[in-house]
């Protein structure tokens, strides 16, 4: 006898069910999908115990007659492909066509659906019909899981606490309400309402009632478009920053993905405008032709590939970088008391609602979400009062102003402390706006560490090393780029470094990279090197430290990345020798560093992303000593 057998089409489902349905946010995402796919403007979402005891999606969609509903349980049916051309344009969520048979295959399923000329009831368990009748209901479909894996008790063991697979099932349907604001979106929990958007279209509100009024209105929107791809969204200003990348959502022709590649090209926009392991709010819809997009890479759905990936990249992160680059500010220092609203702001959607207003902000649930949002989006009710957090405004406009750069001669007519400071021509070019860097009077220095200046409208404080990192990141960015002999100065006695076998065999290889950042190798034996000369503007004192570093960062990465490779050696140069804490300035050192700093294409972000000056208003001020109030 054979020992190869065909299993029955119930034990098949089990097993398709391991790929599809791995926790109760699993079922969701498939019952929300084909909801949407199904043309709704309405989808409510109810959970008992984060959807381990039930889950239940209602929506108003096409529905279907009793023919389609029990088709609609057995394994590859679906409506949405036909032919093989089918499947490489793809614009619906869901198209495999296993979703319902496997998730009945594990659960006790109760489905209620009418196309509008009359309804029917059907009931299974563990993949069996239990229960066919007719039934009245409008049109639409209304599913019922309940005991999910009651009869696969190992897939249990697996699964987390409550807060824990309530946090997924948060984060997918917050993605759904992002992705699709027009349809009216409602998550419920134990009789606990989570999320409800209203379906009107307005990106902006649903960003608030997921993130918060305050967030919502520091996110930056931005389009852009090459001739494959649209993109457009919302990007976080700097300030607004998270420890986690999961606040960046993607959608790919209206399907919620993940693609790190192009998370990196997101965090590349910011790049200088971040602290490290700081990551933004980002919401990207991404529009092209389906066939440029393969979909069918993964069971769940979750990754697509992309052609022409590279140009996408690009553009992605080109249209960020130019939105933040046109509205970056100077924050504010933060407010401690919160001013008073009439009652016709006290309405608005952008702020804190009056405390006689409802609100689902109980002190329970407050603490649940809190919980099970650490890598979750963040869910808030949007009428919810949020804590002021620091703001931002557009500083006055720069008047015009010398473009004259500091010469050779100036510098050793510099006193010492000056000449730390300044250890090559002044490198700014002059920037036709200035990015908006206010025009300020020099007062003084706090703890060496801090230069206090003053306008009409309040005081600002500047940190002198982020001020002069970022002057010379930009100095150094410009002449990594541009490396050239006539800027090399030969060593009477060259240096010598000696690595692994391995190691040298990888420097060979990337010699032509390192030569692209200043470090000119010359092999010395099987496994040493000498470099004989080096860029005239290295910083002084700090040659072999910079060559050894920047060989150090070729030797530890994968693959060497030039455009990588240029910025760190930007960024490590500008550390070198940049005035540190506890080093005092006269006053015209500070102009000077003022001046160079007001001509930076950044001048509010030092090359790690931290802050160069903050904005005390005069009205602060006031208030905190209670001459206003």
């Amino acid at each position: 006898m054979g020992k190869i057998q065909i299993m029955d089409e119930w034990l098949s489902n089990k097993i398709a069910a391991g790929e599809v349905v791995e926790r109760p946010s699993s079922v969701v995402k498939e019952l929300v999908e084909n909801a949407i796919d199904a043309d709704s403007t309405s989808i409510e979402i109810f959970l008992e115990e984060a959807g381990l005891h039930s889950i239940q999606v209602i929506d108003n969609g096409s529905g279907m007659d009793e023919e389609d509903a029990l088709k609609s349980f057995s394994r590859h049916a679906t409506s949405k492909i036909e032919k093989e051309q089918d499947l490489f344009r793809i614009r619906t969520l869901g198209f495999r066509g296993e979703a319902l048979a496997s998730i009945a295959s594990v659960s006790k399923l109760t489905l209620r659906t009418s196309d509008g000329n009359g309804g029917v009831h059907l009931y299974m368990e563990g993949g069996h019909l239990k229960e066919h009748q007719p039934t009245a209901l409008r049109r639409g479909t209304d599913i019922t899981v309940a005991q999910l894996f009651f009869n696969t008790p190992a897939r249990l063991k697996y699964l987390k606490t409550i807060q824990t697979e309530l946090g997924h099932t948060i984060d997918f349907v917050n993605r759904i309400a992002l992705g699709y604001p027009t349809i009216a979106v409602k998550l419920v929990h134990n009789g606990q309402t989570l999320l409800q958007t209203n379906g009107r279209g307005q990106v902006q509100q649903v960003l608030a009632a997921i993130y918060g009024a305050h967030n919502a209105k520091k996110m930056l929107p931005f389009e852009g478009e090459n001739q494959d791809y649209k993109i457009h969204g919302f990007a976080s200003l700097p300030e607004v920053t998270r420890a986690s990348k999961n606040y960046m959502s993607l959608f790919v022709n209206g399907r919620w993905v993940k693609h790190f590649v192009i998370q990196k090209a997101i965090i590349d926009a910011y790049h200088t405008y971040l602290p490290i392991e700081r990551f933004p709010i980002v919401l990207l819809y991404v529009e092209g032709d389906p066939q440029l997009t393969d979909v069918n890479v993964h069971p769940a759905k979750h990754q697509v590939r992309l052609s022409k990936e590279p140009e996408l990249l690009k553009l992605i992160e080109d249209t960020i970088r130019s939105a933040i680059r046109e509205v970056i500010r100077i924050p504010l220092a933060e407010k401690k008391e919160k001013p008073i609203r009439t009652p016709t702001e006290q309405m608005n959607i952008w702020n804190p609602a009056p405390a006689t207003q409802p609100t689902f902000n109980e002190d329970k649930l407050s603490t649940i979400v809190e919980r099970l949002s650490s890598e979750a989006s963040i869910v808030k009710e949007p009428y919810a009062p949020v804590p002021a957090q620091q703001q931002v405004v557009p500083a006055a406009p720069p008047e015009p102003e010398s473009s004259e750069q500091h010469s050779p001669s100036d510098f050793h007519e510099l006193p010492t402390i000056e000449k730390e400071m300044y250890l090559e021509k002044s490198p700014m070019k002059e920037v036709e706006s200035k990015r908006h860097f206010p025009q300020v009077e020099i007062v003084g220095q706090v703890h060496g560490t801090y230069i206090v200046a003053q306008m009409e409208d309040g005081f600002y404080l500047i940190d002198q090393h982020a001020a002069q990192e970022r002057i010379k990141y930009e100095y150094f960015r410009d002449k990594v780029g541009e490396v050239n002999a006539n800027e090399r100065q030969t060593l009477l006695m060259p240096l010598t470094f000696h690595y692994a076998a391995d190691e040298a065999l990888r420097l060979k290889e990337s010699k032509e990279a390192l030569e692209e950042v200043g470090v000119f190798l010359e092999e010395f034996g099987l496994s040493s090197f000498v470099v004989r000369e080096y860029p005239t503007w290295f910083p002084k004192g700090e040659e072999q430290e910079i060559i050894e570093e920047l060989i150090e960062q070729v030797l530890s990465a994968r693959k060497t990345d030039i455009k990588k490779l240029r910025e760190d050696a930007a960024i490590m140069m500008s550390c070198k020798k940049s005035i540190k804490a506890n080093h005092y300035l006269n006053k015209e050192q500070m102009e000077r560093l003022i001046n160079d700093l007001r001509n930076a294409d950044n001048p509010f972000t030092c090359p790690h992303g931290r802050p160069v000056l903050i904005h005390f208003t005069s009205y602060e001020v006031e208030k905190m000593f209670k001459r206003v109030m």
